[in-house]
């Protein structure tokens, strides 16, 4: 049995003799089934043409994508920090070039997600680092493909993984939709790791926040105050969204504030 992979939003599933019959993240209103259908590959299928993309962003902070781009196209974040690092979301294309880096950069005490989307090959992800916990919110367990017992479903509007490191509730996007406040980004002028619950859009002095992205669903204005109330008492200066080109790379607080009243006058 494998673990089959939906070509369209990079999600695994648990493993089988056959793919499932349909993606239950895609067939949600958030996501979409590609006009040609559904389609499924696999990690070992990803290995033999794509290679990992790595980069480093900032110091102690190296993103990893993959190339050709799979699925919806988004890069992990790594924190690289005594004792172990923490991997920010994940890509579905699991090399021996990124476990490599991560090693030599310190190695691998957690990994945390910020919604369903990007959980991918996230349980290969750990076994690779010999079973690292997975930090998921428990708002979204219902979404879930593949179950395991490396899984923590943290509940609440905060958690702690330590040395600097923040995982916030923001909700919106998916229930339990999370961010990253990272203390000692930026030289210590703090940074948060949105994925997509905060999205950095093409012109990087501004921000957005959808329900569903592909099909242009909007939040509610409540929702959106929420989001920027959540993050409200973490400085951040610097915003990383799930792709290489949406970094908002100063004056990320003000911002953010600046979209969300945008954001509210345009849907009002």
């Amino acid at each position: 049995m494998q673990s089959f992979i939906c070509t369209t939003c990079g999600q695994a599933y648990a493993p089988s003799d056959e793919p499932p019959t349909a993606c239950r993240i895609c067939a949600d209103e958030r996501q979409y089934v590609r006009a040609s259908g559904q389609a499924w590959t696999t990690l070992e299928a990803l290995q033999r043409d794509h290679k990992s993309d790595i980069r480093q962003l900032e110091p102690n902070l190296t993103g990893i994508g993959a190339t050709p781009s799979i699925a919806i196209g988004q890069r992990a974040l790594f924190i690289s920090q005594p004792g172990g690092g923490v991997l920010w979301d994940c890509t579905p294309l699991l090399t021996d070039d990124a476990v490599a880096q991560i090693r030599m950069l310190g190695g691998l005490r957690a990994i945390a997600i910020s919604h369903p989307h990007y959980y991918a090959t996230m349980v290969d992800w750990s076994e690779a680092f010999g079973g690292v916990p997975i930090y998921l919110h428990a708002d979204d367990a219902e979404h879930l493909t593949r179950p395991d017992d490396r899984i923590v479903h943290w509940t609440g509007e905060t958690h702690d993984l330590g040395q600097g490191l923040t995982l916030i509730r923001c909700g919106g996007h998916f229930a339990g939709g999370t961010v990253l406040h990272w203390a000692g980004g930026m030289g210590g002028d703090g940074a948060l790791l949105t994925g997509d619950i905060i999205t950095v859009v093409p012109d990087t002095r501004w921000m957005s926040l959808m329900y569903s992205y592909p099909n242009l669903i909007p939040l509610p204005a409540r929702t959106v105050r929420s989001i920027a109330a959540a993050v409200d008492p973490y400085p951040f200066e610097r915003m990383y969204a799930a792709w290489w080109d949406r970094v908002s790379d100063r004056d990320a607080k003000a911002r953010l504030a600046r979209s969300v009243e945008r954001y509210i006058a345009a849907i009002s």
